[in-house]
């Protein structure tokens, strides 16, 4: 592939070094070009991870016949393997010297494999349910390693493009738009595709389809920014610091307070993920297909939440977008253990009643995604801030810390959920009537759980230094 680059690029900025570039100091025709470019990056990602965050734990226990604890041990296994590679590919990352820059060769060179391993994970294995079990880990830990190769340099990218703080928010927006517009494709195709979540072979359909889109988007991101990317910021690199920089991310007291946002954040996310399409079929009463679809709201008013609270930081200022935002969310999450089940023996709309509370559930969807965007924006928005408050700025090494933990806790989390399920009483079986411990059970990982994580979240953020909405840059003496 033929990567553009400028023939004369702009000089650098007076407190950039010579030969950098800030993107903010771009003409508007070329900053626009790496906004929609960056966009795609997270597009065929974020269409993965939104099928799998839906469907996986359904796939495994549903289609491949596991039960309920195995099923959250794969999810487990392979995240924590997932997290142990962020440090290794983040501090690779900032080491490669290419004159393409340290980013580019990752995210491209990774695109094709990626999409590959991405759509394995979706076959169904011959034999038992060990075999399966051991098959399913495998796939997932090449999956998600090859995930990390493209991801982790890419998210890198958003604090070396520029040191603008209104820039820097817009990108991750454009960000994770393209990731919510790919999610609500793979909702589409979970909808036409899943209607039947014990035939295997739907599920591998849906799993090509995504790893072709992966594939496609990461090219088209990484020819899209190269030329920013080729005359951004790089991290500095000293012989014989990586044991101080290590030291140095464990006491940078920002990138603490974001790492804790971060994590009890898509912690309460992740887990509201994995039991939606329990809690709609199971608890709701809400027929099987309905189900499928009845995501696609939660999706839609996420992709607005990402452009209300991106307005409302640049006035307002970003702590505010996050208060406003989780309180939206932990309101959601209270409705959610309260909302009053259909008649399971007529249609969802055949009566005044039904369509009340079908009514009650869409606009509880429709708050949780519009409170849940702030997982998306506004930790990676802080981030920056605290990679500037290190001198040598090593954006790899930090997004890898802030990747690698977030990872860890998510995977404790669906091995919890997953024990959860079977101490509870749930079996993954389609008529069967469920004990009123796993009703609330499912209802807790809907509700209360994720409700008091969000809140630990804004305890975590609660001396963050920010002084207001248009704060171009913090001292690095700020802790």
């Amino acid at each position: 592939m033929t990567t553009p680059t400028p023939s004369n690029p702009p000089p650098a900025a007076p407190h950039l070094p010579s030969g950098v570039v800030d993107t903010a100091d771009l003409p508007a025709g070329e900053r626009r070009r790496v906004l929609l470019a960056y966009g795609m990056g997270d597009a065929g990602t974020g269409m993965a991870a939104s099928l799998i965050g839906f469907y996986l734990f359904i796939f495994y226990t549903s289609a491949a016949g596991l039960p309920a604890w195995m099923a959250g041990l794969v999810l487990m296994t392979a995240r924590l393997w997932d997290a142990i590679n962020d440090p290794i590919v983040g501090w690779l990352s900032d080491k490669t010297r290419t004159s393409w820059g340290p980013r580019l060769p990752w995210i491209l060179g990774s695109a094709v494999p990626l999409g590959f391993a991405m759509a394995l994970m979706w076959w169904l294995p011959p034999g038992g349910p060990w075999v399966r079990f051991a098959v399913f880990v495998a796939i997932s830990m090449v999956a998600n390693s090859l995930y990390t190769c493209v991801n982790l340099p890419y998210s890198a990218l958003a604090a070396e493009l520029t040191t603008s703080v209104n820039l820097r928010t817009r990108l991750n927006s454009a960000r994770f738009t393209g990731s919510i517009i790919a999610g609500l494709v793979g909702i589409v195709l979970g909808g036409v595709l899943l209607k039947d979540h014990q035939n295997p072979g739907s599920y591998l359909q849906v799993g090509i389809f995504s790893g072709v889109l992966i594939t496609c988007s990461t090219l088209i991101c990484g020819w899209g920014i190269a030329p920013a990317a080729r005359h951004c910021q790089r991290p500095t690199s000293q012989r014989g610091t990586t044991r101080r920089l290590l030291a140095r991310v464990g006491s940078n007291g920002r990138f603490q307070m974001v790492l804790g946002l971060y994590l009890l954040l898509w912690c309460a996310l992740q887990i509201m993920q994995t039991a939606a399409l329990i809690y709609l079929p199971v608890v709701m009463r809400l027929p099987e297909g309905w189900s499928n679809w009845i995501l696609l709201p939660f999706q839609v008013s996420t992709l607005m939440g990402l452009q209300l609270w991106t307005a409302f930081a640049r006035r307002r200022g970003r702590l505010a977008a996050l208060h406003w935002g989780t309180a939206l969310w932990i309101a959601a999450c209270l409705l959610a253990m309260v909302l009053v089940p259909l008649d399971a023996a007529i249609g969802p709309t055949a009566s005044a009643a039904n369509l009340a509370r079908l009514t009650a559930l869409v606009v509880t969807i429709l708050i949780v995604g519009l409170g849940a965007s702030t997982a998306y924006l506004i930790p990676w928005a802080l981030l920056p801030d605290a990679i500037d408050a290190d001198p040598e700025k090593p954006a790899g090494l930090y997004s890898a810390w802030m990747v690698f933990t977030q990872k860890i806790c998510i995977s404790l989390a669906l091995f919890f959920f997953g024990n959860l399920m079977s101490l509870s009483g749930y079996q993954a079986a389609r008529g069967i009537l469920q004990p009123d411990s796993a009703l609330l059970a499912i209802r807790m990982c809907m509700g209360l759980i994720p409700a008091l994580l969000v809140v630990l979240g804004l305890v975590v953020m609660r001396r963050w230094p920010d002084r207001g909405p248009h704060q171009e840059a913090l001292p690095a003496s700020v802790p």
